[in-house]
């Protein structure tokens, strides 16, 4: 497993297309938090990365998919996955290695961003801000991204195609992210269904922890999620 991940993360950085896709993810917050009219913390008066953390979704929606359309569908494509079979790896352990190298590559994207809260710090009035709400939104953040990794590893998986992989999982992160938020405000639901509909989707638990409060049924629903996309995309890989 170690083997596989070491190899997929290497192979990301030995382009300028790795560079290239976290450069232009950090620019676009930078843009966004700091210089866009009516949307950056000059004009909004308060010292909080709160926009950072609803704007970020929106990105991994289209970044990890982007990371993730070639892990299997060009293995497939070119051939490399059978020989890929012949090493003394299991398939789960192939899935896991691969998953590995995506959380590496959004946890070194994340890093960076860091330097927000300090210029946050700076910029308040007091020198303070809310660090627990800080803290809790980037765990969730991270287990947000881990959770659109897994579903883009198993898109990857269904085709040899890289384009038609990357379309999959941004839709496929989209809808669950969004779409039963959506579901839940139809008026048939509403006073009845709406809160359990909504319960499950991605955005709720999402929402939930970056208050600040990290609850134990938030965390168990991500690595639900994560584990059972990853299973999925194992069960993927036997078929083949």
């Amino acid at each position: 497993m170690i083997s596989i991940a070491k190899k997929e993360f290497h192979q990301f950085f030995s382009s300028l297309t790795g560079y290239i896709t976290i450069i232009l993810f950090l620019l676009v917050n930078v843009l966004y938090l700091f210089v866009l009219k009516d949307n950056n913390i000059f004009d909004f008066g308060y010292a909080t990365l709160s926009s950072f953390f609803d704007l970020a979704p929106w990105i991994f929606i289209f970044l990890i998919p982007a990371l993730a359309m070639r892990s299997f569908a060009d293995e497939f494509k070119t051939g490399t996955f059978e020989t890929l079979q012949t090493r003394p790896l299991t398939n789960w352990q192939i899935v896991a290695g691969k998953y590995a190298a995506m959380l590496a590559v959004i946890i070194i994207a994340l890093i960076p961003t860091f330097l927000y809260i300090i210029t946050i710090r700076s910029l308040s009035s007091t020198g303070d801000i809310d660090g627990g709400a800080i803290a809790g939104s980037y765990i969730g953040l991270f287990l947000l991204a881990a959770v659109f990794a897994a579903i883009s590893t198993w898109c990857s998986s269904l085709t040899s195609n890289a384009i038609i992989a990357f379309l999959l999982s941004a839709f496929a992160c989209l809808i669950l992210y969004f779409g039963f938020g959506a579901i839940s405000k139809l008026p048939v639901f509403t006073g009845n269904a709406d809160y359990y509909i909504e319960m499950l989707g991605i955005d709720f638990h999402y929402q939930s922890i970056s208050r600040g409060v990290v609850d134990s049924r938030d965390v168990i629903y991500f690595f639900s999620i994560i584990f059972l996309f990853l299973f999925a995309t194992q069960k993927n890989l036997n078929k083949k």
